[in-house]
Order: structure tokens, then sequence, then C-alpha cells
């Protein structure tokens, strides 16, 4: 068999040189390229295919925080025109809170195994029977690029403990900051790296700095909230807005550890007296702001809630003795009202001051109403419903846990 390849080449090579034209040069390879096929077809050994490497990208869609101090505690602190024994809750150190985030993070690229691409199609002989097709490599299934394989954000990030009346989270707390450098930034110390974060502005009293509200300001965000507490609150949305944009473009600056981690699309306020007031207007006026938890306020023209958006939610916690009661009620039980909307009373309040739960109830006694509202309206906890709506829920008439008194609501367009 060797010797008649070798005579074969042979025989080839000599007509190439005998002719000089193209044509007899193309058709001597030609000739030589079947004779080799079809003597030497057995003794061809196929090559293996190559594969081509994927390039992984390594994702990270998490922002390291550095350490940060623990959030102050509003417990020292005096509740505006609030009866004298009525003390501000003093809620749990978040030094004493586990973190319980259960926000997972991203899938790693680097753990994703590449299926092979083949760089070159097999060699197959030449048969004179039936000749087998042989698939090209281009038609094997695309591989994806990594980035697709990362998580994307979705949905809002909540702490995984539940329950209002407790802190669960550490939290970062920052002072002497915001868009005119007089209010408090406070958010969970561990950011989610694959869901977003829902804004609540805090609005405090008239008159009253933003850190009296500590221990409120430090619940909502050890439940999963990014806060704003603002300087003041005037009462016409005029310092919401700009605190509201001063947080979306550090919503958008990659160099903040807020980058991409907040939901301005869910954005509850809320607020103390003139601050509910700022809660009220931000909720009729800005686009943003989807609910509002008033805490002992209502509008003195008994007026606005019926400007509330049917697509947007309100409600009103007060005192049974707080010189809010008038305006909260009026402002509730206008006819207008079309909004879903709820007022709730705290009663069984101590008597002395005041007579009961006064002026200064909301924030403190009864932080617990406003951290559950904004779990169910921003939070999507629907099962809380249930607490605020019908004849039975914790805030329709139970207790206020850990204070003395109960609950006592209403609501109505749910």
């Amino acid at each position: 068999m060797k010797s008649k390849l070798l005579k074969t080449m042979v025989l080839a090579s000599s007509l190439v040189f005998m002719n000089c034209g193209d044509d007899a040069v193309t058709s001597a390879a030609s000739d030589f390229a079947v004779a080799f096929s079809s003597s030497s077809a057995g003794e061809i050994q196929q090559g293996g295919e190559s594969s081509s490497s994927v390039e992984q990208q390594q994702g990270n869609g998490e922002v390291q925080l550095g350490s940060s101090a623990t959030a102050e505690s509003g417990s020292g602190a005096a509740a505006p025109g609030s009866s004298a024994d009525v003390g501000p809750q003093n809620p749990e150190s978040s030094a004493d809170v586990a973190n319980s985030s259960s926000a997972t993070a991203p899938v790693s690229s680097a753990d994703v195994q590449a299926p092979a691409s083949s760089s070159s199609e097999a060699v197959k002989p030449a048969s004179s029977s039936s000749e087998k097709k042989v698939e090209s490599s281009s038609s094997e299934k695309k591989v994806e690029s990594s980035s697709s394989d990362a998580p994307k954000p979705s949905g809002v990030f909540l702490a995984e403990g539940t329950d209002e009346n407790k802190d669960q989270l550490k939290v970062k707390y920052i002072e002497r900051t915001g868009w005119d450098g007089g209010g408090i930034l406070a958010y969970p110390e561990q950011l989610s790296s694959d869901k977003k974060h829902a804004v609540v502005v805090w609005g405090p009293g008239g008159g009253t700095e933003p850190g009296a509200y500590g221990g409120m300001i430090h619940r909502l965000a050890s439940h999963g909230f990014v806060v704003i507490a603002l300087r003041e609150s005037p009462g016409n949305a005029s310092q919401g807005k700009p605190a509201l944009d001063w947080l979306e473009k550090k919503n958008n600056d990659p160099n903040d550890p807020l980058y991409q981690k907040l939901d301005m699309s869910k954005v509850g306020c809320s607020g103390h007296s003139m601050g509910g007031l700022e809660s009220e207007q931000m909720v009729i006026q800005d686009k943003r702001v989807i609910t509002a938890m008033l805490n002992n306020s209502g509008d003195l023209g008994h007026t606005a809630m019926a400007s509330v958006p049917t697509d947007k939610t309100i409600g009103i916690v007060y005192g049974e003795a707080g010189m809010e009661r008038p305006n909260a009620e009026a402002d509730y039980n206008n006819n207008g009202v079309k909004a879903p909307a709820c007022l709730i009373q705290m009663t069984g309040g101590p008597q002395g001051g005041e007579g009961g739960w006064g002026h200064g109830s909301g924030p403190w006694g009864g932080m617990a109403a406003t951290v559950a509202w904004m779990r169910w309206h921003l939070g999507g906890e629907d099962f809380r419903k249930d607490d605020f709506v019908g004849s039975s829920g914790r805030y329709i008439n139970g207790e206020i846990v850990g204070e003395q008194g109960h609950w006592k609501g209403t609501c109505k367009n749910f």
C-alpha cells in the first residue's frame, strides 16, 4: 500500500513540473487529493475538537460600607406640645440587635460553568458510500454572557424580622446632612445586594430638631427603609421635595454608597404635628410619594385629605387628648375624601397633663403603627391590611404593645 502511495505522489509531482500552466497544476493537485483520500482513508486519524474559552467577568453589585456609629436613641427627646406624663419610647439599641438581613449576594459569574464551543470542525475522511454531514460549530447553542447570569434587583428589601415594636437591623445614622445640611440620613448598615430600599421622609414638629425623633428614625431604618429626616417642616412640601431630589442624586451617583440602592417609586412620608402636614402635602403634590402617615396632625382647614389622589393611601395616628384631635377627625371625616384612608386613635393613656395620650403620642408610644403602615404600603406586606382594615385588627382594637392603652381605628375606601 505504501509503495503504491509513493508512486502516486511521484507521478503527481512529475505532472506538476512538466506542465507550466495553472490549469495543469490545479488538475494534478486535484487528482493527487483524490488518490490520497481514497488510498489512505483508513490511516488518517480524526482530529479532536478544541474548545474556545469563555471569558468570565466577576459581578459585584454590592457596595461595601465602612464602620458606622449606632443610631442615637430618641429617649431624651422632649415632645413639643405633649403632656408631661407622656415620655418618648426608648427603642432598643441597634448594638443589641443581630443583623437579620436575608439579602442574597449576586451569583458570581466565576461559578457559572460555560459550555465548550468548538473552534474548528472535525476532519472527516471521505467515503465512497453514504457521507455523513459534519455539523458546523456555529450551530451549537450560543453561550450567554456572564453578565446576564447576575440577578437583577427586584422588589423592596425589608428586614426579616417583622415585629414593628422592635428594632431589627443595625443602622448607619448620619446627622447634619441632607440637601440643606440640617437633616438626618439613616439606613441599614448592610444594604441589600439584590433588592432596592424604599424611602421614608420624616418631618419634625414645628420648632423641633429632627434629632428629637431619633427613636422613630432609627426604628424605620432598622426595618430596611432609607430615611431622610428634614431640618424643619413648613407644612407645604417645600422641604420634602428637595430632600427627595437630593436622594435621587445620590441614587444616581456611582461614587455614593446609595448608588442604585433606592426605589424612588416607593416613597412614603411621615411626621409629627407640622411634620404631618408636610407629609400630607407631599402625598398630594409629589408623584414619587405613594403613601403618608401623619402623627398627631390634621389639616387646619379640614379639607386637605380630600385632595389625596385615589391611587395613594393616607393615615393619621393621634392622641385621645391631643390638641390635634379636632383637626385629625375633621380632615378624615370630610365627605370629599376618596383615597383609601385610616384614622387611628390612641386611647387609655396615662391620666395627667392632657388627660391621656396627648400631642406627643404618635412618634413615641405609637411609632409601631407608622412602621407597620410603611411595611404594608411600601414593602408590599399585604397581610398587614387585616391589622388596619376591618373590625378586629391590631390597630383597630388591639393593645398598644409595651405601653398603657389601646388602639381604636377605622378605615374607608379600601
